[in-house]
């Protein structure tokens, strides 16, 4: 029988990482992700964890410094958001480059400029192909749950690659909200004793991130995108496990409401709760619309996506990051490029939305779901790109 607690996410997100017992944890702090280190610093000091916590001075030595343990054979984790992420950014290939295991919690925070402390997801969107896992939250309850199975994902032998865990900043990074945790004993004998591929060890050397010339930099490149694709029946059976354990079924994606649905909405994070919403009031309606939540992004479920795609006639992609293509969102592009090969493909149209924290309402997905019965009326998809809620336009 699991705790029955109330927490914001980032403490559980906090909580999760205490559990599992770091063996260092390097941290510098920005909003809105700050709390993650914070609680975790006085897990240290209380001496609930034996963890070296490792107060640095900026974010890019933050990841270094994780980079470092990992290469030592150590459990290692940090936090970050927006900005800090991207002062990450040289390190983030290195990590994965290096095949170190290493759970990042990403609280999404837009990016500069202007200068914007509030929600959006461009900060992982724009670190969707530095070679890192990313599995996105919707509530605290999977922020939670997501970065215990981080672990065991990341550390797989078939794997060893970094791991991203994201959840929408101040939506639930600091709302409570009712959640039941795991024991501290069941938590240890899921994640296991770490015992990595490979370390630095002394009396076996290795060299860890040296000069890679041409004739070895493909191979090393090929061996990351095969790790990449053999982490997905990985991030399965992980999945399954935690769900015999908890109760709480996972899977690449949520399906909702989409077994006879002709019109669909996809989106990630906290949004799905409001689309849901949504949804039911249509349904209630006789509507036949759903609403697909991805999960996991990084490998990206393509071929799942497109069975889950097949019988449906319209197709929203809610993009919470603006990638400045030209053409889309980044959740649009890989959709897309799913549904390619379908013999009947949906009609699929993109909205880039919530920017910055402005806020999107049950009415906002209630429009979008119209939106896609004039598209199934008429055939025609229209703009394909699109933006939901930009005043003046």
């Amino acid at each position: 029988m699991g705790i029955r607690e109330r927490l914001a996410g980032n403490e559980a997100v906090a909580i999760a990482l205490r559990q599992i017992d770091l063996d260092v944890l390097p941290a510098y702090p920005i909003t809105p992700s700050t709390d993650v280190p914070m609680y975790y610093s006085q897990y240290v000091a209380d001496g609930k964890v034996k963890t070296e916590f490792v107060a640095v001075e900026s974010e890019h030595s933050a990841m270094s410094a994780c980079i470092a343990a990992a290469a030592c054979g150590g459990r290692t984790a940090t936090a970050t958001s927006g900005p800090g992420l991207a002062l990450m950014w040289e390190l983030l290939y290195v990590a994965s480059g290096t095949r170190v295991p290493i759970t990042l919690a990403v609280i999404n925070r837009a990016m500069s400029a202007p200068i914007n402390i509030n929600n959006d997801h461009s900060d992982s969107m724009g670190a969707r192909d530095t070679g890192w896992i990313q599995l996105y939250s919707e509530n605290n309850q999977e922020a939670y749950d997501n970065h215990i199975m981080a672990s065991r994902i990341s550390e797989h032998k078939d794997i060893m690659l970094p791991i991203m865990v994201c959840q929408d900043g101040f939506i639930t990074s600091h709302a409570i909200e009712n959640i039941e945790l795991l024991e501290d004993d069941k938590v240890k004998a899921f994640i296991g004793e770490y015992k990595p591929a490979w370390s630095m060890i002394a009396g076996k050397p290795v060299s860890v991130g040296p000069l890679d010339i041409p004739q070895f930099y493909t191979e090393h490149a090929y061996q990351r995108a095969q790790a990449m694709k053999n982490s997905k029946k990985v991030i399965l059976d992980v999945f399954k496990e935690f769900g015999a354990l908890t109760g709480r079924k996972y899977d690449l994606f949520e399906e909702y409401k989409m077994e006879d649905a002709e019109r669909a909405i996809i989106v990630l994070n906290s949004s799905a709760g409001t689309a849901k919403c949504a949804c039911d009031a249509l349904r209630a309606k006789g509507e036949k619309v759903g609403v697909i939540k991805l999960r996991v992004f990084r490998p990206f479920p393509l071929e799942e996506l497109a069975k889950a795609l097949s019988h449906v006639k319209a197709v929203a992609v809610m993009d919470k990051a603006e990638c400045f293509s030209a053409i889309g969102g980044p959740v649009f592009a890989d959709v897309r490029t799913a549904c390619y090969d379908l013999e009947k493909r949906p009609q699929i149209i993109n909205y880039i939305y919530g920017l910055g924290g402005r806020d999107v309402r049950l009415e906002d997905f209630t429009f979008v779901y119209n939106k896609l019965d004039e598209v199934v009326k008429t055939g025609k998809s229209g703009e394909i790109y699109r933006h939901l809620g930009v005043r003046g336009v």
